[in-house]
């Protein structure tokens, strides 16, 4: 039995309560109870205490859209010459990348920024996997690392037909085997989901190869949609149609499925998002580093869509892509009073609801029966903090290296920002190897 406590309760989702001089009563992988720390330790003195020392307590953080395997590309040197367009970040980077990742820089690769989600208070990762190279394994590899280092994950593997029909055929049996083994051996900290690239890279034929494996497998997809126009050019010329008008035709739309990005569709694809009761993931810092436009995230809520928050790989830092979705959105519409309302749902309301349709269980809320994952961050309130305010004391007051102590599925994993268990020296040492390796293949 384990009580954090003496902090300021924060406890978000329905409940919505601040409780000061609050604490949280875990047994298990589960919270038991949520109350005053006086009462909690008079009534549990047996529990082992974690003391906050007047701190926020609160639910951990969830990223709806993460990409482990990106780690490699961080400060490398390209040779080839500057990007002029999304297709030339997909050809000179990530599609040379990950054709030369072996298993163990997969394995690697995930370590570390599983280290980073501990250290900025994510516990939860929805993760998008390729390495076309080394893909029978990949999953259970990248599920090895996430259960070493105690992240609850999902993982999926990105078929594509732009290395051939082979590459193509090994991608979709990774996915089966891996939905297969989760739904064998139940695990509340790993799921599958079926992962596709994008519609410029599949064709009719791959996809309809997807759509009925998944189906075997009552599995949801997760996939990129209309990242960047070239994938809506693509579709119109060769199919005639739109990226979710073609999904849509190949059953791949549904509500276990996330659609990722949607910046380039119009109205009657997010009528068919709605109807279809699709999950999109929006990823600001992404769209704008890779210069592909802004997605109508403000008008997908304002009908419906139910739409969460992700980082693609730029930062395992929630409350940083928190705040890069505020300004964005502010900026592209030229109206400082949006926003503020629609990024707090997407991250502390629709992503729990996201990870609760795939790992089962309650998310983003510390309240008696809820999942365990749990963070304690360095944030002492300049002003009052209420049920009403709290979201504008996140925004400008909290960053990911804020968190101090981070509780997963009730194991500590870090306390007073010392790693629990991680020998994060030694797996930098050898990401840092590797790392080169991959570099000088390239």
């Amino acid at each position: 039995m384990l009580l954090i406590g003496n902090g300021i309760v924060l406890t978000l989702g329905k409940s919505n309560q601040v409780i000061p001089q609050g604490g949280v009563l875990i047994q298990d992988h589960k919270i038991q109870e949520i109350g005053s720390t006086q009462d909690l330790q008079a009534r549990f003195p047996e529990a082992e205490f974690i003391d906050a020392h007047g701190k926020l307590i609160m639910p951990g953080m969830i990223n709806t859209h993460m990409h482990l395997y990106s780690t490699f590309a961080r400060g490398m040197d390209s040779k080839s010459k500057p990007p002029k367009s999304f297709g030339d970040i997909l050809e000179g980077l990530w599609w040379k990348l990950d054709k030369l990742l072996t298993l163990d820089d997969v394995y690697l690769s995930g370590l570390t920024p599983l280290i980073e989600c501990i250290k900025t208070g994510t516990t939860t990762i929805i993760d998008h996997h390729a390495s076309p190279m080394a893909i029978a394994g990949s999953l259970s590899t990248l599920a090895k690392a996430a259960k070493e280092i105690g992240v609850r994950a999902a993982f999926c593997y990105e078929v594509s037909d732009r290395d051939g029909e082979k590459i193509a055929q090994e991608g979709i049996q990774e996915n089966v085997d891996f939905i297969a083994a989760c739904q064998a051996n139940p695990d509340p900290m790993v799921a599958g989901m079926f992962g596709l690239h994008a519609s410029l890279t599949l064709s009719d034929q791959t996809l309809a190869a997807c759509s009925e494996a998944a189906k075997s497998k009552r599995a949801g997809f997760h996939v990129h949609v209309a990242e960047g126009v070239e994938d809506v050019q693509d579709c119109v010329s060769k199919h005639g149609m739109r990226v979710v008008e073609r999904l849509e035709k190949f059953k791949i739309l549904g509500p276990k499925t996330i659609a990722v990005h949607c910046v380039h569709i119009d109205d009657h694809e997010i009528d068919l998002l709605k109807a279809s009761q699709t999950q999109v993931v929006h990823n600001p810092e992404s769209n704008m580093g890779n210069a592909v436009g802004v997605t109508p995230v403000l008008k997908m809520m304002s009908q419906g869509v139910k739409v969460g928050l992700g980082t693609d790989g730029y930062t395992c830092d929630m409350f940083e892509s928190a705040k890069v979705a505020n300004v964005l959105h502010k900026h592209a519409a030229a109206d400082p009073s949006v926003a503020w309302g629609e990024v707090p749902q997407m991250l502390y309301g629709n992503n729990p609801e996201i990870a609760s349709e795939l790992f089962g269980g309650k998310f983003g809320e510390l309240v008696a029966g809820a999942w365990a994952d749990v963070i304690v961050v360095d944030y002492v309130p300049p002003t009052p903090l209420n049920s009403n305010n709290w979201t504008g004391h996140l925004l400008f007051g909290v960053s990911g290296r804020s968190v101090e102590t981070t509780v997963i599925n009730g194991r500590v994993r870090m306390l007073d920002r010392k790693l629990i268990d991680i020998d994060e020296v030694a797996i930098g040492e050898r990401s840092r190897e590797l790392a080169q390796g991959v570099w000088n293949r390239i």
